[in-house]
């Protein structure tokens, strides 16, 4: 009986020092875990706000400041019997030729309907939408949340990035959007878009931004933000949110030959202009009087500048603001009031920024030294684009020869304007730039050529170096371009 207790006891025993070990050992790893720094499991909590569960309460809260716009648009011609008031043979044939065989079937006056999106930015009912949602019409009508309409009349508009500020007059206050920050906006982020597709109000899409800073060759502004979220003809206009509830975009464009390829207007460019818009009807931008390029490899090692950032200044408009500051041909652009310039599209999208008045400090490249230079930014206005009896030959595949008065004449130039392109050697160093005959040498190495002489001797010494900066005029326009020999 007493060896049976024995066994029992030391069965216990043994039963609690396994145990023991047991549960020693696990905590002895957990330990070594949490101190070697192994990452933790996160909690729901913390994952929370990374994966929406739902976006229900965001859109009940954001949709009643976002509208349904549709206008009509009137215009004349013949109905032909196609209910759509214009036969696709117009557009094959042309009108001249329906009018030259049925001219003496009266015109009408027909009406087109398009319908887009907005959002209400003021309680007294301001709203911004897309230009193209409403140019060129003949009545603008906004249909709010609550299902009331109202005639709207623009108050400002800007072609260049698509947008239009527009306004009603209420019968009471009206909800508001809240204007978020896109340049503080990140990849991968969730978003929300809410518009009037195909005549669909109020419907709420959900995705990520794909993107930043698209070009889609809308126009020279362009800086676009994509998304995935659903983007259909009717979202135009329309508010892109992200999840604090903020405004970041204005839906604009779709691509049409994929799917989940949407692009809006980052909301900073709006609320850059937007004074403007309300004030004068139209946007003032800033003009600094340069034309620019971007730094080729060819350019960079000719000139030995190591970093591709920024843009080289190919001209300076005399009595212009860089050429009062003193801004010189061939300095090259790196910064603008401290944003770095990676482009000419980069320089374009900050100077457009800068208000004619203010004084802007850019800093510039010269001689591998970096200066700045003050600069009292003046107004943009539409102007022309700016973004041959003696002969030589043979240097780096350009035969050149001297301007005569009577080719001045013709080309609008002096005639010690610099050396005339007669012809480009086929697969030269020219050639791959894309020199082309008629183009006008100016420079060699930055010094300017007023003959051919001059031209030759300047040539002679590149060639030695087998590189060379070349600045050459093409009709309106002045260019840099780099050649080398390996």
């Amino acid at each position: 009986m007493e060896n049976k207790n024995r066994k029992t006891f030391f069965m216990f025993l043994m039963a609690f020092l396994i145990a023991f070990f047991i549960v020693s050992f696990v905590e002895v790893i957990r330990s070594s875990l949490t101190s070697s720094g192994a990452p933790e499991i996160p909690t729901a909590s913390a994952l929370e706000g990374t994966t929406p569960g739902s976006f229900s309460d965001l859109a009940e809260r954001v949709k009643p400041a976002v509208v349904n716009i549709s206008t009509t648009k009137t215009f004349k011609g013949r109905n032909m019997g196609n209910p759509f008031g214009r036969s696709p043979f117009n557009d094959y044939f042309g009108d001249d030729f329906f009018n030259r065989f049925f001219g003496d079937i009266p015109q009408h006056e027909l009406k087109q309907r398009s319908l887009g999106s907005g959002f209400i930015i003021s309680n007294d009912g301001y709203i911004l939408t897309n230009n193209h949602v409403v140019e060129n019409t003949d009545k603008i009508l906004v249909k709010i949340s609550d299902g009331k309409e109202y005639e709207a009349k623009i108050i400002g508009t800007d072609t260049k990035t698509d947008i239009a500020l527009i306004k009603i007059k209420p019968d009471n206050g009206l909800p508001t959007v809240e204007i978020g920050d896109s340049d503080a906006l990140r990849v991968g982020e969730w978003v929300i878009a809410i518009g009037n597709p195909f005549g669909l109000e109020q419907t709420v899409t959900a995705g990520i931004v794909s993107a930043k800073g698209r070009v889609i060759g809308a126009g020279a502004y362009d800086n676009f933000i994509q998304t995935d979220a659903s983007i259909n003809p009717g979202n135009s206009g329309g508010p892109l949110f992200n999840m604090a509830g903020k405004v970041i975009g204005i839906n604009t464009a779709i691509v049409a030959q994929g799917q989940g390829i949407g692009f809006a207007i980052p909301i900073n460019m709006a609320k850059n202009i937007l004074a403007d818009l309300k004030t004068k009807g139209k946007v003032t931008r800033g003009w600094l009087g340069v034309s620019i390029q971007n730094i080729s490899d060819e350019i960079a090692k000719s000139m030995n500048y190591k970093n591709k950032n920024g843009v080289l200044v190919s001209e300076v408009f005399k009595d212009d603001p860089a050429d009062k500051a003193g801004i010189k041909l061939g300095d090259i652009i790196i910064e603008i009031d401290g944003k770095a310039i990676k482009d000419t599209h980069d320089l374009l999208l900050t100077t457009a920024s800068l208000h004619v008045g203010e004084k802007a400090t850019i800093k510039v490249i010269r001689d591998s030294k970096e200066i700045s230079f003050q600069v009292i930014v003046a107004e943009r206005k539409d102007k022309p684009e700016i973004a041959l009896t003696q002969k030589s030959g043979g240097y780096f595949g350009i035969n050149v020869q001297e301007i005569t008065k009577e080719l001045a004449k013709q080309l609008g130039v002096s005639q010690n304007a610099g050396v005339i392109v007669t012809d480009v050697e086929e697969g030269s160093p020219a050639d791959n730039v894309g020199i082309q005959q008629n183009d006008i040498i100016l420079q060699v190495n930055k010094v300017k050529v007023l003959s051919l002489k001059q031209y030759a001797a300047e040539m002679t010494k590149a060639a030695e170096k087998k590189n060379v900066i070349l600045l050459i005029k093409r009709g309106n326009s002045n260019f840099f371009v780099g050649l080398n020999v390996e």
